[in-house]
């Protein structure tokens, strides 16, 4: 099964000062195995405040690896049915959050985060963790 990698994690493993090593070897089993996945979204979160030019180019060079999944117009309206739903139910989340969930969802992939919300969202949103 293919596993969508939450930008939460890419910051915890990526980060220079402290990395997290359980998430690191976790991450590094999926990438061994070819069964990461992207999505925009998440490659502009990462790239996003990459001040040196030199590693901003690095960084979107190695993710050029992954297969990028297409987002649909189908997948922003289910993202935005899961956001009414969830918002209906009192859990609140960001829009890219509802996204991911969609896009995990279509493609009946796997999510890999560390971000507690989507354990809100699942109680709605049929997501599978990994």
């Amino acid at each position: 099964m293919k596993v969508l990698v939450d930008t939460c994690v890419w910051s915890r493993v990526l980060r220079a000062d402290k990395p997290d090593t359980v998430l690191s070897d976790r991450l590094r089993e999926l990438i061994l195995g070819n069964r990461v996945v992207v999505i925009g979204p998440i490659l502009q979160e990462i790239l996003s405040g990459v001040k040196i030019r030199r590693e901003f180019i690095s960084l979107r060079e190695h993710f050029a690896a992954f297969d990028t999944l297409p987002i649909t117009e189908e997948i922003y309206v289910k993202a935005a049915e899961y956001y009414n739903l969830c918002k209906a139910h009192g859990v609140n989340g960001g829009h890219v959050d509802f996204l991911i969930g969609a896009v995990v969802v279509h493609y009946g992939c796997a999510l890999l985060t560390v971000d507690s919300d989507f354990r809100m969202f699942g109680k709605y949103v049929p997501l599978k963790f990994l």
